[in-house]
């Protein structure tokens, strides 16, 4: 028997209240033509059995990112992750625990997060780390909007440097938009564009930089981070592969202000696009307005080590008013997952991670652009590069796939233009017999 708590007098009055007519003009913003006219075209009846059998011999049809050569980055990163972490984060006390709202009973959780939130300060070269976000995009969008806290609203304008993610640009725009936020977004194209820095000007509240790019190039922030301070504005520093600081300076180190990226890449498997982690860390200066929550150490009664939530600016916390933002949330399980693979690997670990992405990725792009019809477009790059192709990217990667091998993102997928733009990634789990594999069919193709 189905719930239906509202009839139809429920409705119209929220309806009203609302200001819509009818409920369908709450699905406005969704295209016509993305919206289903009736019931999903599958049997209405099936045995457990028979739905069982027809789901296997769907997912039959699927090329696993496990069995396959896998090329494909561009935000998300297939890394080796030791049996270790999934057998500790599968602990029931780990597992079933969650948001710690009474939170110095969960003593465990809280040196965790504190755990957690040292290893991001120190990787990112900042003062001070929260204990995760949702992820890399959203804290795009938070730090943006932390900016103009900062600058206590005199500052609205935030500037959007060439290269940035195009889904954490969108993001940022999902949010800006209803703040009062006055985006200045730069064409991502590869290649260094200092264009962004003439842009700042006394009513920036932020630049926003990515490095690596979406392009895999790196970039050296200290031009922008000066420019910035030079006005009065912060420097926001953007990154998808945290692996990358293994090798290359920290954005501390080049004068950011915010840094904020995604960090499944450490610890967290690809899980189909989620759930992954939003790392966030800034200057001391600048913590209480930074959104989520902050774990602290000290003392109990008797003076043993204790935890405790130092800050906590979430609407479940405090007024909701008050709050720094509503969408923030610490992906406990992830961060946990995050903070045993860096514990195991160390300082030495990942440098030495770091130090296998840069060599795969340097042997599969001199093999790759030695190939008639292919041309490396970075300059730099850590473990993803950009090349451009003879032929339209999305048509050779799916002619890869049907060769066993997923060879990358086109950049078409991302920003909707760069038909010819082909993403490539190569971690650890990339092997010789791999890039000579990927090498022999994109010559046949391109031929």
């Amino acid at each position: 028997m189905r719930y239906l708590p509202l009839n139809e007098n429920d409705r119209r009055a929220m309806l009203d209240v609302v200001g819509v007519k009818s409920v369908d003009d709450l699905f406005l913003d969704v295209p016509e033509s993305a919206r289903l006219k009736d019931l999903v075209d599958v049997p209405r009846h099936q045995s457990e059995a028979a739905v069982e059998s027809y789901m296997a011999k769907l997912s039959g049809k699927n090329l696993s990112a496990g069995s396959a050569p896998f090329f494909c980055g561009a935000g998300a990163y297939k890394h080796h992750i030791p049996a270790t972490v999934d057998h500790l984060i599968q602990r029931s006390e780990f597992l079933t625990a969650y948001t710690p709202y009474q939170p110095e009973i969960s003593q465990g959780t809280l040196q965790a997060l504190f755990e957690f939130q040292t290893q991001v300060a120190m990787l990112t070269g900042m003062d001070v780390a929260n204990a995760s976000m949702y992820d890399g995009s959203t804290a795009c969008a938070e730090a943006v909007v932390m900016a103009t806290r900062v600058a206590r609203g005199k500052k609205m304008k935030a500037i959007l440097a060439s290269g940035l993610h195009p889904h954490y640009a969108a993001a940022t725009q999902t949010v800006a938009q209803y703040l009062g936020i006055e985006l200045t977004d730069n064409p991502s194209a590869p290649g260094q564009d200092h264009a962004a820095i003439d842009q700042i000007d006394d009513n920036t509240a932020c630049i926003v930089v990515q490095s690596p790019n979406v392009f895999g190039e790196i970039v050296d922030l200290e031009p922008y981070a000066e420019a910035a301070h030079a006005k009065g504005a912060l420097l926001i520093a953007v990154f998808t592969e945290p692996v990358a600081f293994g090798a290359i300076k920290s954005p501390g180190e080049q004068g950011a202000d915010i840094v904020v990226g995604e960090g499944q890449s450490i610890g967290v498997g690809l899980n189909f696009g989620g759930p992954y982690v939003g790392l966030f860390a800034c200057r001391q200066k600048l913590v209480r307005q930074m959104p989520g929550r902050v774990c602290g150490e000290t003392v109990d009664a008797n003076g043993e080590r204790g935890f405790v939530l130092t800050l906590s600016t979430r609407e479940q916390h405090i007024r909701r008013e008050k709050a720094t933002s509503n969408i923030c949330t610490n992906s406990g399980l992830c961060c946990l997952a995050f903070t045993i693979h860096m514990s195991l690997l160390g300082e030495a670990g990942l440098r030495q991670m770091a130090e296998t992405n840069h060599g795969r990725a340097c042997q599969l792009a001199d093999e790759l652009s030695a190939i008639d019809g292919v041309e490396l477009v970075n300059e730099t790059f850590f473990n993803e590069f950009t090349l451009r192709l003879s032929k339209p990217a999305e048509a050779v990667v799916e002619a890869l796939a049907d060769k066993g091998i997923l060879g990358g993102v086109p950049m078409s997928r991302l920003s909707g233009d760069n038909e010819d733009l082909l993403l490539v990634a190569a971690t650890e789990v990339v092997s010789d017999a791999d890039i000579a594999a990927y090498r022999q069919a994109l010559e046949a193709i391109l031929a």
